[in-house]
């Protein structure tokens, strides 16, 4: 699936086919990586669900030629996890809180330094990592590849697939721990 394509026909044209096809496929996948990050499953809900607002909102924001559509959208549901952290750290979520937009903080050149400042840790992580793991993280991360395809690409099971990517986001998360 090219989900760049899809991001641009929401820009371009409101496509909402293109849409539930993006919802379909990141809402779950934003949700479980929430709760892996210790959301609770409401909070992974609705953290899954603004991120899936914003890109609707943001499609005409998105540059294929500066990363992944996959990249892109985790990106901004790591700043609405940030966002609720901070909302919950102020004294509470309100019902206007849950409903409200976050600002956009595209603008903000601390951010930006703090997005290129990330990455850098993370390529050097992964690089860090066996060639196996590095491998199937690109393939799957970056080159946004199903892993099925992975599979068939490396010649190794599904399950082997999976527990590389398992075992290498455990590593990942490891190493970047320890250079805090």
């Amino acid at each position: 699936m090219d989900w760049a394509d899809l991001i641009g026909r929401v820009a371009s044209s409101g496509d909402r086919e293109a849409f539930k096809s993006l919802f379909e496929h990141f809402a779950p996948r934003i949700k479980g990586f929430m709760q892996k990050l210790g959301c609770s499953g409401d909070e992974a809900e609705e953290i899954a669900q603004n991120t899936l607002v914003s890109v609707w909102r943001k499609a005409s924001q998105f540059d294929s030629s500066s990363s992944g559509a996959a990249a892109w959208i985790f990106t901004i549901a790591r700043n609405q996890r940030i966002d609720l952290l901070r909302r919950k750290a102020r004294g509470g979520l309100s019902g206007d809180d849950l409903l409200s937009e976050t600002p956009d903080p595209a603008d903000s050149p601390e951010l930006l330094l703090s997005r290129v400042e990330d990455s850098v840790r993370v390529k050097t992580a992964v690089g860090r990592l066996s060639a196996e793991q590095s491998r199937v993280i690109r393939l799957s991360f970056i080159e946004e590849r199903p892993h099925a395809e992975i599979a068939n690409q490396l010649g190794i099971p599904l399950g082997t697939v999976k527990s590389r990517i398992r075992l290498a986001m455990n590593r990942l998360r490891e190493i970047l721990d320890e250079e805090q």
